[in-house]
């Protein structure tokens, strides 16, 4: 696949963003420029549409680099630079521009557009919701969230001599050998341990900013705040609320029965903390892969079987250098894909250290990927802006429509059949632990004002709500206190989470649809993936062939469904 930037038509190609006068005069161009015909207002929304691409590329590339590499301060600094100095003077313009789209003459003609209504709708929600005294705040806001990647990055442990990132050593986990899982979680835990005050005080601190935005808007908090700047136009709190207590309902009794099996076959009458990974047949850990180029050679040859246009994806990323794989000293944690709006190619980031999370990880990343292809053709950078619950479900789906592909990684049947059963089951262990986060941040931000005593103790009482009861951590009450201070959106994306269970449950729509008719159901997923974000996220769905639809009676349908594949593994 050949990819080609296309060419600034508004912006110059030769632009260095390394002050905000050097941008300036084209906001100002923008703001000034009269409008007095359809075709005017169409090419002022086209060059508004390539600013922010050129922009938002800018400011994606300084995070890339600085997250694959924590330890070089002039990375960290030209982030901080760009959330500091350049964000902060782009919301005013920003503002003004909003209002100039929808005060013109013109701007009635193309909302009878849906592609432009979603658009708009967005637009005017950043309308209601700009204050001017909230700028400065936000900055703060920004350059106070990275720091979350920087300690976590700086946690290492060591072990037989070699200094392992968690991300490896979590890996060990998952060993057969239960006093060597013991140690190493002693040592994960005792390494944690040292960051828990500073990770308290940097929650608060956000915690603090993010109400006085919210009330600064006219907000009572920060949660009804973020849910209007989210853009949850299709469903409210009270949904969210409702779905927590399904997934009690429906969920967690399932994964007891899971536990209960596991710990018979383990000979024990509970858990310890380092047992939850553990295979209970004594099965060595699943290593599908031990380097970043094998997993992706396999990945593209998995893409391949499903569609062409899937693998020449990665292909082109793998080309362009635009994937960062393998888990390394000083990078941050986790797992990404970055949409690069301007060049219409993103990149993947993510930790592999040869674990079957990891190849689950890459094939996750690479739906998004796929999804930024797929829309990158797009008119408007507006139209690419995806809402979670969309973006999500690129990815969530392609997990499981990989799943029957991964003996490209498992030459033993048995092994494939126990990657594929770890890969169900860990979608009805994840479904508790996503909404425990997401009832914590509802509580949290209801109640700002709180202490951290409250928020420990307030943790560990829905951790029981969600919890089976099975796992003793006596000794350990600290760990599983402050076991929230790993979940990165907490700090970085706060209420972006929620999304990944709404969308699991239309990830497992479009598997479903797939063993009736594969062809039909890879159509129907890639129609949905090039509307962007021109649609509804139900009309989205509904092109997907699923339903948007996260109630209790669809859960537990769908739950059913698992159940009943789970018992063919």
């Amino acid at each position: 696949m050949k990819i080609t930037k296309n060419k600034r038509v508004f912006v110059a190609e030769n632009l260095v963003i390394d002050s905000w006068e050097k941008i300036k005069p084209s906001f100002e161009d923008l703001v000034n420029r009269s409008i007095d015909t359809k075709e005017n207002y169409k090419n002022w929304l086209v060059d508004k549409s390539e600013l922010e691409a050129v922009l938002e590329e800018d400011a994606a590339w300084r995070y890339i680099k600085m997250t694959i590499d924590t330890r070089k301060e002039e990375l960290s600094e030209a982030y901080t630079f760009f959330v500091t100095k350049i964000q902060p003077e782009l919301a005013p313009f920003e503002d003004k521009l909003n209002k100039k789209m929808i005060d013109s003459a013109f701007f009635s003609e193309f909302n009878k557009d849906q592609d432009y209504q979603i658009y708009f709708r967005s637009v005017k929600t950043a309308l209601e919701l700009y204050r001017e005294e909230n700028i400065a705040i936000e900055a703060e806001i920004n350059e106070k969230s990275q720091l979350f990647g920087s300690i976590s990055a700086a946690q290492t442990i060591e072990h037989k001599g070699e200094t392992l990132t968690m991300q490896k050593a979590s890996s060990l986990l998952k060993e057969t050998d239960e006093n060597l899982r013991k140690e190493i979680f002693e040592k994960m835990s005792t390494r944690r341990s040292e960051d828990i005050d500073q990770l308290d005080k940097l929650y608060t601190d956000l915690i603090e900013r993010r109400h006085q935005v919210a009330v600064n808007a006219g907000f009572a908090n920060y949660r009804d705040y973020k849910f209007q700047e989210l853009g949850r136009f299709d469903y409210t709190k009270e949904d969210c609320l409702n779905f927590h207590s399904a997934i009690k309902k429906q969920i967690v009794p399932i994964v007891k029965i899971l536990q209960q099996e596991k710990l018979t076959k383990l000979g024990k009458d509970k858990f310890k903390p380092w047992d939850s990974e553990v295979d209970p047949d004594g099965k060595q850990p699943l290593k599908p892969f031990n380097t970043g180029k094998e997993l992706l050679s396999g990945t593209i040859n998995m893409f391949r079987e499903i569609d062409a246009y899937f693998s020449d994806c990665l292909t082109t990323m793998d080309e362009m250098s635009y994937l960062d794989l393998d888990s390394k000293e000083g990078k941050a944690p986790g797992g990404y894909n970055y949409p690069l709006y301007e060049i219409g190619v993103p990149f993947i980031f993510m930790n592999a250290v040869g674990a079957q999370r990891d190849l689950v990880t890459m094939v996750h990343e690479g739906g998004h990927a796929v999804h930024s292809f797929l829309s990158r053709d797009l008119e408007l950078t507006g139209f690419k802006s995806l809402p979670s619950e969309v973006a999500e479900l690129a990815s969530m789906s392609m997990e499981l429509l990989t799943m029957n592909l991964w003996n490209e990684f498992y030459a033993n049947e048995d092994d494939f059949k126990r990657a594929k059963k770890e890969q169900l089951e860990s979608i009805l262990k994840i479904m508790p632990w996503i909404a425990q986060i997401d009832e914590f941040q509802h509580w949290v931000y209801e109640n700002p004002q709180h202490s951290v005593a409250e928020r420990h103790a307030k943790w560990m009482l829905i951790s029981k709500e969600y919890g089976t009861g099975l796992t003793d951590w006596t000794g350990y009450e600290e760990v599983q206190a402050t076991a929230w201070q790993r979940q990165m959106h907490l700090f970085e994306v706060p209420f972006y989470y929620i999304e990944y269970a709404i969308a699991q449950l239309g990830a497992l729509g479009v598997w479903k649809n797939s063993m009736t008719d594969f062809p039909k159901a890879i159509e129907d997923y890639k129609n949905a993936l090039r509307l962007g974000y021109t649609k509804s996220i139900p009309e989205i769905y509904a092109t997907a062939g699923i339903k948007f639809d996260f109630t209790e009676e669809y859960l537990k349908e769908l739950a059913d469904f698992v159940k009943n594949e789970l018992q063919k593994l």
